[in-house]
């Protein structure tokens, strides 16, 4: 079974049209149905790490009030992972169910003007919920690329390859572009209805787009005091206006969605920009913490979550909404100086965005890639519950099929195990997931399976020091961690357990020789 043919077969059978945002149908689902569809509202704050809300660190310098009452309102995970512990390839694989590293990207992210990473012929979730009945919006950053009409027809990724940084030729590409036409290949042509956002805060162009088109022209070009890489503007753009626009947006589609049918369900992918760098909270969050410029963007991030939540419940749809908030890897623990700050700096105030992990943004090690999950569903979820299970982002495609009771094909979600049991506290035997891949921001491979964690290389991987070490003729090739044991990882098994290294090692090859990861269905 192919993407089109699973569309069709599991579809509502309707053509949409998307007019202001507002998706409408010629087809409705059947009032059974209706009662078992909750709206689902999917927050993906942006280098969040694990020890930044309070409800996973009571030494926490940030007040987070809204993620606190989240958790204690529904659950809370101990042991979830994003995909990768670098931005792109974890939003591909929330949408796709998928690792990126399965595709054209086997390291870091996309930058300025690379081409879409999702495949045209790639299910996603959001296409998935559409053909169930569902009115589906992205607003916020997305990152995922996309086809940027040019005058002379030729695209940045005909000379240079995805991810892939060339300063030069991505700042004279910028020329080539027409700002005046509709830039495909992102979300709307992915399963969203609508969209709103600004891509990427750091990248260019420095301006929102609504659906396929840019809201205004980016005719000037950012100054050199302002935060990010250089490229076009649209006049008077400002940084720090972004999170309220983005909140603004998120809160409307709630509204607008409640008020259009109380029978069509809707999802939201509510992505934020903070607090990744630029990092520039507006003025009435300066303070509201004691870590910095840093600790001030977490507290705008959560006031953007209480907003959410604030709309859910002022339309009377919170009891039959399924809200998720994570984020996309750990953070950089950056203090907020020039909007950004050294690596770690946010350190000095007695705040570690990673609590007590090792690692940060792009690391191998946990803080690189270990989130915070939190999920409310009120009367599928008990309130304040709290899960050891470990879990990944990819399941979120898995998880919302079963939500909907439909079969994935298996040429879609290959990576994606169904989390509802341990969301609604069912009593397993056996693990969800058997082993779960990370991968680092310079394309270290690690596998986890049940205690035992291998990462194939020395280093961190990522933003900490030292990157790589080169092996020794007689010393540990890589890194073989029991977490149980070791929850921090200072103790390098590697050489002791060569029955566990070569267990792993054969396993993850499997995994990445095989293409997926999860069970198939016999007979497809």
């Amino acid at each position: 079974m192919n993407r089109r043919t699973f569309l069709k077969s599991v579809g509502i059978m309707g053509s949409a049209f998307a007019m202001g945002g507002c998706a409408k149908y010629f087809a409705s689902p059947s009032k059974a149905r209706e009662k078992t569809r909750p709206n689902i509202v999917f927050i993906l704050a942006d280098d969040m790490g694990y020890g930044d809300p309070g409800c996973y660190n009571p030494g926490s310098k940030i007040p987070t009030p809204n993620m606190d009452r989240l958790a204690a309102e529904g659950i809370r995970f101990t042991d979830a992972h994003s995909p990768s512990s670098v931005c792109s390839p974890t939003r591909y694989g929330i949408l796709t169910g998928r690792y990126a590293w399965r595709t054209d990207l086997k390291k870091g992210v996309l930058w300025a003007w690379d081409k879409p990473l999702i495949q045209k012929d790639r299910l996603t979730v959001a296409e998935m919920l559409k053909q169930h009945g569902y009115n589906t919006a992205c607003i916020g950053k997305w990152h995922l690329g996309w086809d940027w009409p040019t005058k002379d027809h030729f695209q940045f990724s005909d000379q240079i390859k995805v991810g892939q940084y060339n300063a030069k030729a991505r700042a004279e590409f910028c020329s080539k572009i027409d700002f005046t036409q509709p830039v495909k290949g992102g979300p709307l042509d992915h399963g969203f209805d609508y969209y709103f956002g600004d891509d990427v805060p750091n990248f260019p162009p420095y301006c929102f787009i609504e659906n396929d088109r840019m809201v205004g022209t980016p005719s000037a070009t950012k100054p050199n005091t302002m935060f990010g890489i250089p490229g076009p503007m649209r006049p008077g753009w400002k940084l720090e206006d972004v999170m309220p626009a983005l909140t603004k947006k998120a809160t409307e589609f709630i509204c607008d969605k409640a008020k259009q049918s109380s029978s069509t369900p809707f999802f939201l992918f509510f992505t934020l920009t903070a607090p990744h760098t630029p990092i520039v909270p507006t003025d009435e969050f300066f303070g509201k913490s004691q870590a910095g410029r840093y600790g001030d963007y977490v507290c705008q991030v959560d006031w953007s979550i209480g907003q959410i939540l604030k709309e859910l419940k002022r339309n009377g749809i919170e009891d039959n909404t399924l809200v998720i908030v994570t984020s996309d890897n750990g953070s950089p623990a950056r203090d907020g100086t020039n909007d950004s700050g050294p690596v770690g700096s946010v350190k000095k105030f007695g705040h570690n965005p990673s609590g007590k992990l090792r690692g940060l943004k792009s690391d191998a090690w946990e803080g690189g890639h270990r989130v915070p999950f939190i999920a409310r569903w009120p009367g599928n979820i008990k309130a304040g519950s709290v899960s050891n299970e470990t879990i990944c982002l990819l399941d979120f495609m898995a998880t919302t099929a079963s939500i909907l009771k439909v079969q994935l094909p298996d040429n879609a979600a290959e990576d994606s195990y169904d989390i509802l049991p341990a969301l609604s506290g069912t009593s397993r035997n056996e693990p969800i997931r058997p082993a779960t891949i990370h991968h680092s921001g310079v394309g270290f491979f690690c596998i986890r399976e049940g205690n035992w964690k291998l990462i194939t290389a020395l280093g961190s991987g990522g933003f900490s020091r030292p990157k790589f070490i080169k092996p020794q003729p007689d010393g540990p090739r890589g890194q073989l961690y029991n977490l149980l044991d070791d929850p921090y990882e200072q103790d390098n098994l590697w050489l002791q357990r060569q029955d566990i290294v070569k267990r792993l090692t054969n396993l993850l090859n499997r995994y990445k020789m095989q293409g997926y990861s999860r069970p198939l269905q016999k007979g497809q």
